[in-house]
């Protein structure tokens, strides 16, 4: 058994906070091959994570610490839906399903407990979603 507690959580936002990418993954899965994907991810502010998509894979996330922004896009990078994922706002997490663009902007140090389906795919394969920049 493995146990999800405040020491763990620490754990994970400080090796977060050392990473270049300023996030890290603490997985309870044993390979990237499994068929169920259930970990720890920790982030930082600024952390990038692009609009992407899996397209054959729902994705939960569930906030554990912080606040995190959530939105989702359609095709040619619109909004559909927007967010903010945290303990105080009474809104803990959000179920992506299939194939809907999603991002996620990191507003304090958070940690969110995520599950998809496996195995892992790189998003260069599943896709990355350009945004153009509206000003």
């Amino acid at each position: 058994m493995k146990i999800i507690d405040d020491t763990l959580l620490t754990q994970v936002a400080d090796e977060a906070k050392k990473s270049p990418r300023l996030r890290m993954n603490y997985n309870f899965h044993q390979s990237l091959q499994d068929k169920c994907h259930r970990f720890l991810n920790a982030l930082e502010p600024g952390t990038q994570i692009p609009v992407h998509h899996h397209p054959t894979k729902a994705e939960t996330f569930v906030i554990l610490k912080g606040k995190v922004r959530v939105t989702t896009y359609n095709d040619d990078g619109e909004v559909l839906e927007s967010c903010i994922i945290s303990q105080n706002s009474g809104t803990y997490g959000v179920d992506i399903p299939k194939n809907v663009w999603h991002g996620l902007e990191c507003i304090e140090p958070s940690v969110l407990l995520e599950c998809k389906e496996g195995p892992f795919v790189e998003h260069e394969v599943d896709g990355i979603l350009e945004i153009k920049n509206c000003e």
